[in-house]
């Protein structure tokens, strides 16, 4: 393809699922979690070959701007999308594609990854993006990659693929029937079995194919639409009600494709996943900082600015972090949110 493609980086949110660390002012994106650099910057370092240094473009609030381009050297002011306030993923993207649009024209193509993934294979990875893109571009469609399960998983979102579409660059590419919402364990397990794809939220589309859509289907943004030319501000500002971009556009178009992906996706969303991405001990524990473990399993384990030592201990999360130190399982893990949300705001709102 001729036309030019952009990378459009989702990086918003806290993350409180790794509270200690992530907070609102060092949110779970610009922390060293699955390698020794910050996710963001693997992110968008995973991205240049594909599109280039300057058509990778990161979407964040405009509180988090200054300390997205600490994390990025010799990324340009310019390639800053700011957020003025949260208003949905619909509209988020909507408002990078119309920057899109202003960059590169009509034809240019977009892709839609977040910040806060680990990828195991970069190359294949970056194939499967420009792939996608190709198909959008190809049927004048939106196309998501799904990912092909591992495990069941209740907790993503599926997709069933449908009939199978033609494709030049001989990827698999097949219609999208239907989005599934996160399920209960049973029936995950039947859909993995059925071929049912993870929802990853990547996505690749001509930035106008996507405003088009976004016209005909999504009320919620057809103030904002006409706010267009006014700034930031005034866009974000008249979005009716927040939306997904699946729920928004996606579930309501007739014109979304699907390619599966292969290439070691993990979204790490809690402590636990740690132990799926990260380098592991001979005994399976992941580590950060300084850590002494004896006769000790299956343990996460990240240490800022102090030493931690385990002994005898088997599937823990243990993290510490300016005084305080949280200790769970790895197993409880994923209710860390619930914790978070009941603590004083002194603890709940570390700077």
């Amino acid at each position: 393809m001729t036309t030019p493609l952009y990378a459009v980086v989702l990086a918003g949110g806290v993350g409180s699922r790794f509270w200690p660390l992530s907070t609102p002012s060092r949110p779970k994106q610009l922390l060293p979690l699955s390698s020794d650099a910050p996710m963001l910057t693997d992110s968008v370092a995973r991205l240049v070959p594909l599109v280039g240094a300057d058509r990778v473009l990161v979407l964040t609030s405009e509180a988090l701007g200054a300390a997205v381009l600490r994390a990025l050297p010799g990324f340009s002011g310019t390639q800053l999308l700011l957020e003025p306030k949260a208003a949905g993923t619909a509209a988020a993207l909507t408002w990078a594609a119309l920057q899109v649009v202003a960059r590169g024209g009509r034809d240019a193509r977009m892709l839609c990854v977040h910040s806060d993934w680990a990828i195991g294979d970069a190359q294949r990875f970056r194939d499967t993006l420009r792939h996608a893109a190709d198909a959008a571009a190809e049927h004048g469609a939106l196309a998501t990659v799904g990912i092909v399960p591992t495990r069941p998983d209740p907790g993503f979102g599926y997709i069933q693929p449908g009939a199978a579409m033609p494709s030049t660059s001989g990827a698999t590419v097949r219609r999208v029937a239907r989005f599934v919402e996160k399920p209960d364990a049973a029936r995950a397990a039947e859909m993995v079995a059925q071929g049912f794809l993870w929802n990853s939220g990547i996505f690749a589309w001509r930035a106008q194919d996507l405003l088009d859509d976004v016209a005909a289907h999504t009320p919620e943004l057809q103030d904002a639409l006409a706010q267009r030319d006014r700034g930031a501000a005034a866009f974000f500002g008249a979005v009716r009600s927040p939306v997904s971009i699946d729920v928004g556009v996606l579930e309501r178009s007739s014109r979304v494709l699907v390619l599966p992906g292969e290439f070691g996706w993990d979204d790490v969303g809690t402590w636990s996943a740690l132990a799926r991405v990260r380098r592991l001990d001979p005994d399976g524990n992941a580590m950060h900082g300084r850590v002494v473990a004896r006769e000790s399993r299956g343990n996460v384990v990240h240490a800022e600015g102090s030493a931690v030592v385990l002994d005898g201990v088997d599937g823990l999360v243990v993290v510490v972090r300016d005084g305080v130190t949280l200790v769970t399982t790895v197993a409880r893990a994923t209710e860390l949110k619930k914790v978070v949300e009941s603590l004083p705001a002194d603890l709940r709102e570390l700077p």
